[in-house]
Formats: structure tokens, sequence, C-alpha cells
């Protein structure tokens, strides 16, 4: 079997005709780029808006990490279930908020049975000291609140609502890529690149200072669910 049909048969028919539409070798303008994702799902279903950003990082060294959170304009299309750590008796606060479970005691109870029915985790900093229980198991999934992504915080209801409204956190993987989604296929094209526009400001304003040189060294976005686009860095 010649590499070629090998790839055909790994990836399937359907993404072998999508991946026609894209032109090898080009690196696409975030508005191209945004106007051609849309039309590379290979799936019925609102496929996800996927972005993976590798960075010139060495990531053993501290200075040199990138995290971020940023509002997208438009949200991510998904519907998150938040878990609110707070005391006992201001968890219908946190729920009246837009959280989806609330409190600590049974919540931690549950989360100690590794019974986790949320996406993301906020917290108070006074129930942090209790979180160190479960700090194990909610990070693996990472899940453990953080003061850096803004979830750690007086102000829940605040961290909650802008939740809800689409902030996302962007951190870099072990290999230096940041991978996150910037909405859903059925957004169209101007909401993606809104909402992709945003994504790649803040991260080039959240250069570290140990970074020296090049910081981007390679920006592709693709659906879930299909081939993807090389775009141009800046």
């Amino acid at each position: 079997m010649s590499k070629a049909s090998a790839v055909a048969r790994a990836h399937g028919k359907k993404y072998e005709e999508k991946k026609k539409l894209v032109e090898e070798g080009k690196i696409y303008s975030v508005a191209e780029a945004t106007e051609l994702l849309p039309k590379l799902s290979t799936v019925k279903f609102d496929a996800t808006a996927e972005v993976h950003i590798k960075i010139n990082a060495n990531t053993t060294q501290a200075d040199q990490l990138v995290r971020t959170t940023v509002a997208l304009p438009h949200g991510t299309g998904k519907k998150i279930r938040i878990a609110a750590f707070v005391k006992d008796d201001q968890a219908d606060a946190a729920k009246k908020a837009g959280a989806d479970i609330a409190g600590i005691t049974e919540l931690m109870a549950a989360v100690e049975q590794e019974k986790i029915d949320f996406d993301v985790a906020v917290a108070t900093p006074d129930v942090m000291k209790d979180l160190g229980k479960v700090a194990k198991i909610l990070g693996q999934r990472g899940l453990m609140p953080n003061p850096k992504a803004g979830t750690v915080t007086p102000d829940v209801a605040k961290a909650i609502d802008e939740l809800k409204k689409g902030r996302i956190e962007c951190k870099m993987d072990k290999q230096g890529i940041i991978h996150t989604v910037f909405g859903k296929v059925s957004f169209g094209p101007q909401k993606l690149k809104e909402n992709l526009d945003v994504i790649l400001h803040e991260i080039r304003e959240a250069k570290p200072a140990g970074i020296k040189g090049e910081y981007i060294q390679t920006i592709s976005v693709s659906p879930s669910m299909g081939p993807g686009i090389r775009v141009q860095n800046g």
C-alpha cells in the first residue's frame, strides 16, 4: 500500500475530500482561514473550531510559561457546567449566579468519590485549604481552581458570569503548544474571525519576559473533525 493510500485509509474518504480544499503549502490570513474552516468539517453535527499555537519556549523554565485568560466576544458555543467551591452558606448565592453545583461539604465528598459532573471549577480563597484534599483528583483533570486562571476569587458570581459568557483559559502543554477552542462551525466566518483575533491578541500580549526572539512559531486552525489550516502569524 502506498503512503498516500495509507493516509487516506487512516483518515477516511471524506477527510481526504475536505483536505483538497486546503492549498498545500499556503499560510492563510485569519480572515481566509476562518472563511474556509466551516467548509472543512467532516461530520454532520456542529463541530468545534480549534486553534493550536506552537510557542518557542523551554517549558521547564518558569519564566517562559504562557498562561492567560481570554473573554471570547461570541463565547465558545458550548454550555459549560460550573462547580462553585464555596462555604455551604454561600451555595445558594453561587447557584443564583449560575453555578450548576455549589457548596463545600457535599461537593468535596462527590469529588473524593471521583463523581465529577462539571467542566470548570471556581472557588473562594477561604476554601482553598479544604481543596488540598482533592487537589490531585482535580489537578489530573485540569479542574483545580487557580488564581492565575481567575477561578480563585472572592467574587465567584463575577467569575461564573464571565465563564458562562465565554471566558477561556489558554496555557501551554508540555510540548509548548496552546490548544484551545474558539467557537462552533455554525458561528460562520465573521464570528470565528472575531473570536480568533482576540485569542491571538491576548496570547501575544502574554509573551513572557523569558522568551527571547521568535515567540509564536506556528498557528493552525481546524474543525474538531477535519483537516488543519496554517495561519499567518501577525
